[in-house]
């Protein structure tokens, strides 16, 4: 068995490409795109019960949960770092840990770190690329979040 964290750098890249792909998708609005990021898989959140399961699932929950602005976008960047990949390239698996956090600026919000976290993400590899299996959200700092969430994300 090869060490943890061996993989080809192409496996790496297409890995990696999935979550700054996640991050772009979300900051555009991209609600389609994101459902096809998940169409064979699942998001969960830490202190949440149940899972979004699939493209139309996800779309709907990011499409019913993000204010989109009068851009046609969040006003979001979602930034990915910290970022650690192990992949297991005879089973066509892997896993990824990283870092999240959230800047918004609007017309009535400054500039300013709105939440961030961690992921916790499962992969697979497909006939023709790798795909996410699995993501879970870990959310560890929440800030202002009104003009980027119709839910409220406040500790109960």
């Amino acid at each position: 068995r090869p060490p943890m964290g061996a993989g080809t750098w192409e496996s790496h890249h297409a890995i990696t490409a999935l979550l700054y792909r996640y991050a772009e998708c979300i900051d555009a609005a991209d609600f389609d795109g994101i459902g096809a990021l998940f169409a064979d898989g699942k998001i969960t959140n830490e202190g949440y019960r149940g899972a979004i399961v699939g493209r139309d699932a996800v779309h709907d929950l990011y499409a019913g949960t993000n204010r989109v602005h009068s851009d046609g976008t969040l006003r979001t960047r979602h930034l990915a770092t910290n970022v650690f990949v192990d992949i297991d390239e005879s089973a066509g698996t892997a896993t990824a840990r990283s870092a999240f956090v959230v800047f918004q600026a609007t017309n009535a919000l400054p500039l300013q770190p709105i939440v961030a976290g961690r992921y916790h993400d499962a992969f697979a590899r497909g006939e023709h690329d790798w795909h996410f299996t699995h993501r879970h959200i870990l959310l560890e700092q929440v800030g202002d979040v009104h003009e980027h969430l119709t839910l409220d994300l406040s500790p109960s």
